[in-house]
């Protein structure tokens, strides 16, 4: 029997607690669940948006390949922010750690608990410029528009710059 891989694309994120460290465990909690990085883009600082006074993000976004169905998948990142002390205590609450799924494959899922492509990645800056770094001509089935030209249209006004962090 042939193996398929998917390839999916996942945000990352932490704003409380070290940061950097939450963001190296993500991609190695990741893979040690079947979940291996292809590709990593920059880490971003960001400014936290819609959420009221928070510290700052750190945001990054990888491409990954799995063999893991889509609710599998979403088990599994789930179980890695739980490894990283993330507490689910409201929503857009401050975190050590989030992983929200982007894109698998070209599939629009929409089912109890699981929407992709990310139902708010095109008005998300934070997502958006690291995902075209690494993606710019990948096309969200959901628009059919390029991540680049998703980009271009986006009209989030929060902040979005590079540093210096390597995963």
């Amino acid at each position: 029997m042939t193996r398929v891989f998917i390839s999916t694309f996942l945000s990352i994120g932490s704003n409380l607690g070290d940061r950097e460290t939450y963001l190296k465990n993500a991609v190695h909690g990741l893979r040690e669940q079947g979940i291996e990085t292809v590709e990593t883009a920059s880490v971003y600082e960001t400014e936290p948006k819609d959420v009221g006074v928070q510290p700052w993000y750190l945001n990054t976004v990888v491409k990954a390949q799995t063999q893991l169905p889509p609710q599998d998948l979403l088990s599994r990142c789930l179980f890695v922010e739980e490894q990283n002390q993330r507490v689910r205590d409201g929503v857009r609450a401050a975190r050590t750690l989030d992983i929200d799924i982007l894109f698998y494959g070209n599939q629009i899922i929409r089912e109890t608990g699981l929407s992709i492509p990310h139902p708010r990645l095109a008005e998300r800056k934070f997502v958006l410029v690291p995902l075209a770094e690494i993606a710019p001509d990948f096309v969200d089935p959901l628009s059919e528009t390029s991540i680049a030209c998703l980009l271009r249209q986006c009209r989030d006004s929060s902040e979005v710059r590079p540093t210096p962090i390597i995963l």
